[in-house]
């Protein structure tokens, strides 16, 4: 199905053909009528389009068609939403602790902005100066953020592409101690509040998750692993919502704060029921520690209703809270 909710106009279909024909040849013509919900003489029509205006369209042996190799579509020329689009999201990098990404943000904002005609650019920089992103971010020193994961990011994700291994110092904070691991990178994951490396972990010989700020040095080996046959990153993270180890966690939320805790809950949502009294949700989670920690910043917008350890684990860090706050500030 086509990658947009919306229906293609002739020129960002014939657009859409080529880069799909690059990256998925062999396709026939019903696959791609399909692909782009028209008719197959729509797609005869296109291609014949494309043939008269130069691109090296051929017939594969094997059936289906494909674009000579080395053929590149000429410059990209970018429309004002689009333009915006891409700088807003370069702006949204620019939130991540990781320097080398902000950095790369940076460049990759100024490769956009060069390439755009006067108006648009003018529009964008207009655009730019009346709008701000998470504004006390500024608050941070130069610097501050960035500490020991600089370059973690980009480093693990060649990684992964390439299967390579990697050797790592790793903190374990529930033991506070630093353990040596050589881990197999099979994918990266961003929650709420942190990146994390999914990878094969050689010591407990099982898929696990690391932090990324937690990685304290690390190196990739010349080790080349194999990726297993049956390893799926969203299908992992699916049963990791639903291991034995995680337990059935129901909440119910204020539904004006809902909107927005709704993309921080780190699981799979199971159940969301809107009822009289506000949003019910389940999911499951093994950690509840974390969720609780999660919890604290919506107050009394938000009750645990299960399981019932949760429920005492958030009672107890609302008593120590309280009783923080019950004293005079020290030195006053």
């Amino acid at each position: 199905m086509p990658q947009s909710d919306r229906t293609l106009n002739k020129t960002e279909r014939l657009f859409a053909l080529v880069l799909l024909l690059q990256n998925r040849p062999n396709m026939t013509s019903k696959d791609l009528a399909e692909y782009f919900e028209v008719s197959r003489r729509t797609i005869f029509r296109d291609l014949r389009t494309l043939g008269e205006s130069g691109v090296p369209l051929t017939y594969a042996d094997g059936g289906g068609y494909e674009i000579l190799e080395g053929y590149q579509l000429p410059p990209l020329m970018f429309t004002a939403r689009e333009a915006a689009t891409l700088l807003v999201g370069t702006a949204f990098t620019k939130l991540q602790p990781d320097q080398s990404l902000r950095t790369d943000a940076d460049e990759v904002a100024l490769k956009i902005r060069s390439v755009l005609p006067g108006p648009i650019r003018d529009y964008i920089d207009r655009l730019q100066e009346s709008t701000v992103i998470a504004p006390y971010i500024r608050n941070l020193e130069p610097g501050q953020g960035a500490h020991d994961d600089e370059g973690r990011w980009y480093d693990l994700s060649e990684a992964v592409a390439k299967q390579r291994s990697v050797y790592m110092d790793y903190y374990v904070a529930s033991r506070d101690e630093l353990t040596k691991r050589k881990v197999d990178p099979l994918g990266l994951v961003y929650y709420s509040d942190s990146w994390n490396l999914i990878a094969y972990d050689h010591l407990r010989k099982d898929v696990r998750n690391f932090r990324l700020d937690r990685i304290k040095k690390m190196r990739m080996l010349m080790d080349v692993f194999k990726r297993p046959a049956d390893f799926n990153l969203e299908d992992y993270l699916k049963e990791k919502g639903s291991n034995p180890r995680s337990e059935r966690i129901t909440l119910r939320f204020n539904p004006r704060a809902y909107r927005w805790a709704k993309r921080g809950i780190p699981a799979e949502i199971e159940e969301e029921v809107e009822t009289d009294d506000g949003v019910r949700v389940t999911f499951y989670f093994e950690n509840l520690g974390y969720i609780a920690h999660w919890l604290l910043r919506y107050g009394t917008d938000v009750e645990a209703l299960e399981p019932a350890a949760l429920r005492e684990t958030l009672r107890e860090r609302a008593t120590r809270l309280a009783e923080h706050y019950s004293a005079e500030p020290f030195g006053v």
